[in-house]
């Protein structure tokens, strides 16, 4: 039962430990799967992949950095909170002191994007611009951080700081929409500089741009910001003109209430309130159609207009009005102060669950590892005792035959002594029996063979008979005792010469010293004692020695 029990040990033990290579080579296909969905626009598909990996069960480094890595993608891909991606810096510095360029510089655009989700604008702008710093980068690793830096510079009304990260996304930009976005950019960088006749040229450039390739929405945009470029620059007859134009052309269009609400803007500059009162009421009355955070956006612009209109007309400012615009501000900060926290919540108790499922995996495991084991070694102990029983069992019915042997030899007539006692000798004085309890000590079989040494004899506190053993040693091999003694007897002592012939039947130094009742470490400083005596080399075996010397 115990070879079944050792083979089942060994198999769980393999199953477990193949299990464990292919979880960890098995990850990193998923992983590596996912990647490439994430880089063919496949973000969800990506993340219900990534959904299958539990991030405790894994062992190296290159794999927890490759599925942060990947996750904070996707998460990117999806426009979705990366709160829940903290550990993209870990996957930044891994990836970076491993020399893996193209992973280090995109695990930096990711952590820039994890600090810009957790509030901390300013400090995904400076980790940007030290990636866009790099020299000996290719441009096709500096064109994504240089996006976001300008995005975000843009969101932070940046001027004079963004104008240099947005030309120079004008240069590496290869995809000709991308570099008419990038130019765009730049002119919001020029318009927060207060530039606005550099603003305007560009934009003037990019209308030209837009009607040649006849890209109409773009189009459309260009010529709205040249509209509002005018107003800036205090042309506000050129500014009306233009917005006239865009009516003319596109009638019905979207962003009608916006250019209604430039053109109120003129008015009011220019000193006509009453034109601007009508161009506002006709802006009010687009927006009422508006959906709410579009509407929300519109009347940020024209309540600070109602609050100048109606300090034209009355001379003072109205508190309510400028308080209204103030609650409608906040209001829709808190509602995106309550999102993000809400988005904060579902990563935090996205981890958890991920945790308390590891958890339970691991537990599950521990208690099915002890089940095995215990299985195991409850079946070997079993075995073992069944075994041990076994053996104590054939010892004993061995020594009661061996008993009645003994009795039927004393009980004998007399006259049948000499054939009884060669028989005796024959059966009980091989040295088989001998070396079998030299090989099993127990306590059972050193006491059956005291009790066959001593018949016939008192052996004292010896476990053999040793006068018969040499007799015995005689026998089978041709007088090998008595040429020992003949030859060295002055010179060895009883114990030596004990070892000396356990060594000429094959007995090993752990039988040796079962048969002698000594240790191991004695038999080895006897060993030492005999060769020194009978002037053996340390290196020569003693039985050859012996051999070739007694066979003369």
């Amino acid at each position: 039962m115990v070879k079944y029990g050792y083979i089942l040990l060994i198999m769980a033990a393999v199953l477990l430990l193949s299990a464990c290579g292919r979880s960890q080579k098995g990850y990193d296909r998923v992983i590596s799967d996912a990647e490439r969905v994430v880089e063919s626009h496949g973000a969800d598909s990506a993340m219900a992949m990534l959904e299958q990996i539990d991030p405790a069960d894994m062992k190296h480094d290159s794999l927890r950095a490759k599925y942060v890595y990947v996750t904070a993608l996707a998460h990117v891909r999806q426009n979705r909170s990366m709160v829940g991606d903290s550990l993209i810096g870990m996957a930044h510095e891994y990836y970076r002191s491993h020399g893996d360029l193209q992973r280090s510089m995109r695990c930096a655009l990711l952590t820039a994007w994890y600090r810009f989700w957790t509030d901390d604008t300013p400090g995904a702008i400076a980790m940007l611009d030290s990636l866009t710093r790099l020299e000996g980068v290719a441009d096709s690793l500096i064109v994504e951080p240089l996006r976001l830096r300008v995005l975000l510079g843009a969101s932070q009304y940046q001027g004079e700081d963004n104008i240099a990260p947005a030309k120079r996304l004008v240069e590496v930009e290869t995809d000709s929409l991308r570099r008419m976005e990038a130019q765009y950019c730049l002119v919001s960088a020029y318009e927060y500089a207060g530039c606005m006749d550099t603003a305007l040229v560009i934009t003037e450039g990019l209308i030209d741009l837009a009607r040649e390739n006849g890209m109409g929405d773009k189009h459309f945009i260009f010529e709205a910001e040249r509209a509002q470029l005018l107003s800036e620059l205090g042309r506000y007859d050129e500014s009306n003109k233009a917005i006239d134009e865009i009516f003319r052309k596109a009638p019905g269009n979207g962003a009608s209430y916006i250019l209604y609400m430039f053109k109120a803007f003129n008015h009011f500059n220019k000193g006509e309130t009453a034109a601007a009162l009508r161009h506002l009421s006709l802006a009010d009355s687009l927006s009422a159609e508006l959906g709410h955070y579009e509407d929300m956006y519109y009347q940020s612009y024209s309540r600070v207009l109602h609050t100048v209109a109606d300090y034209s007309a009355n001379g003072k400012l109205s508190l309510s009005l400028v308080a209204q615009n103030n609650n409608r501000q906040q209001e829709y900060f808190n509602r995106l102060q309550a999102s993000q926290w809400e988005s904060e919540r579902s990563a935090l108790k996205s981890e958890s669950r991920s945790l308390l499922r590891a958890e339970s995996k691991r537990k599950t495991i521990v208690i099915l590892v002890i089940i095995l084991v215990s299985v195991i070694v409850t079946g070997s102990l079993v075995f073992i005792i069944k075994r041990r029983r076994r053996r104590e069992l054939e010892g004993e019915e061995r020594a009661e035959a061996l008993q009645k042997m003994v009795d039927e030899f004393r009980n004998a007539p007399k006259e049948s002594c000499r054939d009884s006692d060669t028989l005796r000798r024959a059966m009980l004085q091989q040295l088989g029996i001998v070396k079998m309890v030299a090989e099993t000590p127990t306590e059972q079989n050193r006491e059956m063979l005291r009790r066959i040494s001593s018949i016939g004899a008192e052996i004292g506190d010896n476990l053999v008979n040793w006068h018969n053993l040499y007799d015995v040693i005689d026998n089978l091999y041709s007088g090998f005792y008595t040429r020992l003694r003949e030859r060295y007897g002055e010179l060895l002592t009883e114990k030596e010469t004990q070892i000396i012939v356990l060594m000429a039947a094959g007995f090993s130094t752990k039988e040796m010293s079962v048969v002698t009742s000594q240790t191991t470490a004695t038999i080895y400083v006897r060993k030492s004692a005999i060769r020194r005596k009978l002037g053996i080399a340390e290196k020569e075996d003693i039985m050859a020695f012996l051999r070739r010397e007694l066979a003369g």
